[in-house]
This record gives C-alpha cells, sequence and structure tokens, in this order.
C-alpha cells in the first residue's frame, strides 16, 4: 500500500528560509506572541503525524467502499468516523480559527503546509474539514455576533461542519439564474426553499450538525447577481442555550456517483421551508459567499500540490526499486539483471517535472498566504491594500494553475509505474481520479483564467499586475543571482503580453476568452520562475551547510528553468494568434 510521509524539510525550507515568517509574524501585532518558530515547526510535527498515521491509511480503503446513501442518510467509509473524532481532538478545524471564538488563530503561511499534508495524505477525508474551515471564514466575516457565537465555536471545534450550497441543476457558473427562495418569517429568520447540487459533504455521519450557507433570493430581490443573498441554514435547529433541538427541513436527496473522491459525500441537498437566518446584508450574499469561495479556491490549489506530492514519493521509491534495462552510459547496478528504472532520461524528465512544480507550487503556495496574513493583520494600510490587490490577483493564477500542474504531475508519477500505474493496489490511478476534479469544482479553470485576464488585469488596466511585476523586478535587480536576468526576460514577456491585450481587448469582445487560458499558464510559470529564483538564492547562499539538501534544490531549479520555463515562448506563440483561429467554424461544423 502507498505511504505518504510530509516533507517536513522542505516546508520548513520554504516558510523559514525563503519567506523569513517567524520574522514576519513577530511585526504583526496580532500574531506576535501567539505564533514563532519553534511553534510553527511543532504543528507541523504533529500534523505530519495525524496525517501520515491517521489519514493517509485509509485513503484508498475509502475510495474502493465510498460515501453509501440509503433513504437521505450518508455512511462515510470504514474508519473515517473514528478518525475523524481523533482529528477534531487536535483542534485542526479551526487551526486559523478566530480565537475570541474557540479558534487557533495561526497564520495562512502555516495553514496552507497543513492543507497540502491533508490533501495529500486523502482528499476525500480533507474535504469535510476544508468546506468547516471556509464556512467558518464567511460566518466570521460577515454574520451577526450572535451568530458568530452560536456557531463558531462548534464548528471550530469539528462538532458541527459546514457547507457551501451554491450551484443548482440549471445553474453552475451563472448563479444570477438561482432559484431557491427566501421567505421572510415574523421571528427575523426566513423560509428557504429550494434545491441545490453538488454540495460536498452536505450530509455525512461525522458530526452532530452541518451549517450550510445558502445562496437564495428574497421576494423583491433584483434580477440577476445582485439579487443574491447568504443564509446560514442548520441541518438541526439550535436552542437559545446553544443546545441542539429538533431537525431543520433540510433533507439530503441522493449523492453523486463519481469519477474520484468517492470518500466525500458529494450531495443533492432539498431545502422545503428551512429556517435560515441572514448572513451579511440583503442581495449582498455573493460577495460574502466570495469570502468563502476565494479561501476554497487557494484551498482546492492546495488539492493540486497535495496529490501530486503524494504521487511524486510513491513514483520516486517505485524508479529506484524497479529494474528494467540497461542505463544508455551502460550498466549501473551489476550485480543484478537490469538497472533501476531511475537511471533512465524519460523517467528522470517525469519526476523531475513533479518534482519542481511541486515545490515551486509550495512555495507559491506560502507566498499567496503571506499575502492574506499581511492582508488581514498588517497595521499598515499600504501594506495592507497592497496585500488585498495582491490576493486578488494571484488566487486565480494559484487555483488553477496549481491543479492543472498538479493533473499533469499525477499523470507523470501514474507513468513511472507503466503498467503498475493502471492498477487499483499502487494508489496512482487514484490519485489520477482524485486530483481531476479540483480542476473543476470551486469555479472551473477556464473561468479563474476569464477572471485573472478579465477582471484582475484588463479590467483594471493592469493596476495589479504592475504591483506583482514591481516586486518581482526589486528582487531580481537586489540578487545577482544566475537566473535574476531569465526571470526579468519573463516579466518583460509577461508585460508585453498583458499591454498587447490590454490593447486588442478594446476592438476584439472575443479576445480575453481566446487567450485566458494560455494568459494564466504563461502567468504561472513567470510567478513559479519567481519563487525558484527565490528558493535557487537562498540554497546558493546555504550549500555548505548541507550538499545533499541544498544542491538539489540547485539542481531542480536548473531543470526549472531550462526545461519547464521555456514553455512561456509556445504560450505566448498561442496568445499572438488571437481568437480568428477560433472562429473557423460555424457551430454546425464541429
Amino acid at each position: 500500500m502507498p505511504e505518504y510521509n510530509a516533507p517536513l524539510r522542505d516546508m520548513r525550507f520554504v516558510l523559514h528560509e525563503v519567506f523569513d515568517a517567524p520574522a514576519l509574524w513577530a511585526r504583526l501585532p496580532a500574531l506576535a506572541g501567539t505564533v514563532d518558530g519553534d511553534t510553527a515547526d511543532a504543528i507541523l510535527e504533529e500534523a505530519a503525524k495525524v496525517t501520515g498515521q491517521l489519514i493517509a491509511p485509509l485513503n484508498r480503503s475509502g475510495d474502493e467502499e465510498g460515501a453509501q446513501w440509503q433513504a437521505g442518510v450518508v455512511t462515510t467509509p470504514k474508519g473515517f468516523r473514528e478518525a475523524y473524532a481523533t482529528y477534531i481532538e487536535g483542534g485542526w478545524v479551526g487551526l486559523s480559527g478566530n480565537p475570541e471564538c474557540g479558534g487557533m488563530g495561526m497564520p495562512k503561511m502555516l495553514a496552507v503546509a497543513f492543507e497540502e499534508m491533508l490533501y495529500a495524505a486523502g482528499s476525500s477525508f480533507a474535504l469535510y474539514s476544508a468546506l468547516s474551515s471556509g464556512a467558518c471564514l464567511a460566518i466570521d466575516a460577515h454574520a451577526s455576533d450572535e451568530l458568530k457565537n452560536t456557531y463558531l465555536p462548534p464548528m471550530y471545534e469539528g462538532r458541527w461542519a459546514g457547507s457551501m450550497c451554491l450551484t443548482e441543476a440549471h445553474a453552475g457558473t451563472d448563479l444570477g439564474i438561482i432559484r431557491t427562495r427566501a421567505e421572510p418569517q415574523a421571528d427575523g429568520s426566513y423560509a428557504i426553499t429550494g434545491s441545490k447540487i453538488f454540495i460536498t459533504g452536505g450530509e455525512q455521519d461525522l458530526t452532530e450538525n452541518i451549517v450550510h450557507l445558502v445562496l437564495a433570493k428574497l421576494p423583491d430581490a433584483p434580477a440577476g447577481p445582485k439579487g443574491i443573498s447568504l443564509f446560514l441554514v442548520p441541518k438541526v435547529l439550535v436552542n437559545a442555550d446553544g443546545s441542539l433541538g429538533g431537525k431543520n427541513a433540510v433533507s439530503c436527496g441522493s449523492i453523486e456517483h463519481k469519477m474520484g473522491i468517492k470518500a466525500s459525500a458529494t450531495c443533492v441537498m432539498n431545502f422545503d421551508g428551512a429556517t435560515g437566518f441572514l448572513v451579511g446584508e440583503p442581495n449582498r450574499g455573493l460577495a460574502a459567499m466570495f469570502t468563502m469561495m476565494n479561501y476554497e479556491r487557494l484551498s482546492i490549489g492546495i488539492q493540486g500540490i497535495g496529490c501530486a506530492e503524494a504521487s511524486y514519493q510513491n513514483a520516486v521509491a517505485y524508479a529506484r526499486e524497479r529494474i528494467q534495462s540497461r542505463a544508455p552510459s551502460g550498466p549501473v547496478a551489476k550485480d543484478k539483471a537490469a538497472d533501476p528504472i531511475i537511471v533512465h532520461p524519460d523517467v528522470r524528465r517525469m519526476l523531475l517535472t513533479i518534482k519542481a512544480m511541486t515545490e515551486g507550487g509550495r512555495a507559491f503556495a506560502c507566498y499567496v498566504g503571506q499575502q492574506l496574513d499581511l492582508a488581514k493583520f498588517s497595521a499598515d494600510a499600504d501594506e495592507k491594500n497592497d496585500a488585498e490587490a495582491l490576493v486578488a490577483l494571484l488566487t486565480p493564477v494559484a487555483k488553477a494553475f496549481f491543479t492543472d500542474s498538479g493533473l499533469e504531475s499525477c499523470v507523470h508519477g501514474q507513468q513511472v509505474f507503466g503498467g503498475h500505474g493502471y492498477i487499483r493496489e499502487w494508489g496512482q490511478e487514484q490519485l489520477v481520479r482524485d486530483v481531476r476534479i479540483a480542476q473543476i469544482y470551486e469555479g472551473t479553470n477556464g473561468i479563474q483564467a476569464l477572471d485573472l485576464l478579465g477582471r484582475k488585469v484588463v479590467a483594471n488596466g493592469g493596476a495589479a499586475l504592475r504591483l506583482f511585476a514591481a516586486e518581482v523586478r526589486d528582487f531580481a535587480h537586489r540578487h545577482e543571482s544566475e537566473y535574476a536576468s531569465e526571470l526579468l526576460t519573463e516579466l518583460e514577456r509577461l508585460e508585453a503580453l498583458s499591454g498587447w491585450l490590454l490593447e486588442q481587448a478594446k476592438a476584439d469582445p472575443h479576445e480575453v476568452g481566446a487567450a485566458s487560458v494560455e494568459y494564466l499558464h504563461l502567468f504561472g510559470y513567470v510567478a513559479y520562475a519567481y519563487v525558484w529564483a527565490r528558493m535557487a538564492t537562498v540554497a546558493q547562499q546555504r550549500l555548505d551547510e548541507d550538499r545533499d539538501f541544498y544542491g538539489a534544490k540547485l539542481a531542480t531549479a536548473e531543470f526549472y528553468f531550462r526545461r519547464l520555463l521555456p514553455r512561456t515562448l509556445s504560450l505566448e506563440a498561442s496568445i499572438r494568434a488571437g481568437s480568428a483561429p477560433l472562429y473557423g467554424l460555424a457551430a454546425e461544423q464541429f
């Protein structure tokens, strides 16, 4: 059975050496005295034990058994309930939660490392608490004090879970056409009626209550997205003293039978006049829900990194042991009939691609986490505003690029196994199936690309991009490293293309949609070049301290810059081809 061991050495390298997180935390008043380097390391060590020893062993059996539905009741696979009970004892659901309501208040830079471990150990298991963490974030940011005080403590404890109810059978990306209704009641509550689909953890047997965050429309709501409100709808009603009361009019109509994440219950949820409570302002629900959705988008991006890391660990172990043919340069394992396949160039290409993209993703996730921490905790208004702008710009890149490269990496990991990679017992085909959904849910990657180019670059004239570019350029000028000039070249490519697209979009309404996916990928490769240049700079400075670790880091940086970053050349050519090739066929010619 495949094993998972958290890459703690690399996580500490990124957190402490590349981004010097403890120094940042020390200067942010809300974090100073709450977390330091030693605290972070202790949390990571414990997280590695929980994910590697408690959750990872359930990943394959959970996939084989899957979540089961019968007469509205969902049963999670064998071992999940016991593991979840142990999991919540550590307070992991509330790791980044508001301390005033029982959360641990840890920074996002630390939480992204934990989330990677969680997804690597078992994506299905991870989703039950990931949705709860996101729901808590939205409640904390937008709900009344009464709702926060009632619902957040048991949710942070993990006794209650959360779900996000957006999608309807006829309304996915276009939420403005949802039909779920909210009727005001005399006591100030609302009666919620409608049906939602694709609801992760909408029903399960792990917690005693589930808190649904539901998008619905009031009777007098304006048409379209501006008429959406957000409501908190508990599965079980809560008494004034916080105890559980009667069951609400919420039911699970069925669960989906899916390609992957089979142990995660993906539910059809029916609300039949269920009691709900308004979160935030009327008709401002979409903005409130985006607080949760942006969290989930980064989290789901990290699913791509976690699955890739798990695939890499399995593939490396296999490549070191599996013997097939001789190395091109002659026998290596002379005492054996053949050499380990890790000597072969194509196997090394696949392994290095996974390694370079996964370690680059890990570093970039930490960087986005840093911006989230600054946006949330900084006392400097300018720093806070800049961080908020960068979070808005980089979130779609993180979600889509992490998951697109995560699938590529998992396919490479499967390919290393050859025919065995197609067999379930090795675990690689499950990772391919599990990671695939990450490109689809929480906003498809095509939508993320449109968001990046259309809203975050074209709509504001590239203001946030200039902010990011200024930081990258400043780093390259201050660190005359081997990769500084290449980083500047790629940054200039991104800037030039952005300027060109700004002009093209004025004349061609199809241009943004035609270029967006390639543009996001090009942006992702440049962003990874930035963090790889930062990692290489630190590794070069400390090479004599640990030649094995830092030498490997430098060699992987070299592979990234020589073999992966040149992908930007073909992406640029594709973008500059314009939208015309997409419209050469009439609809009936397809």
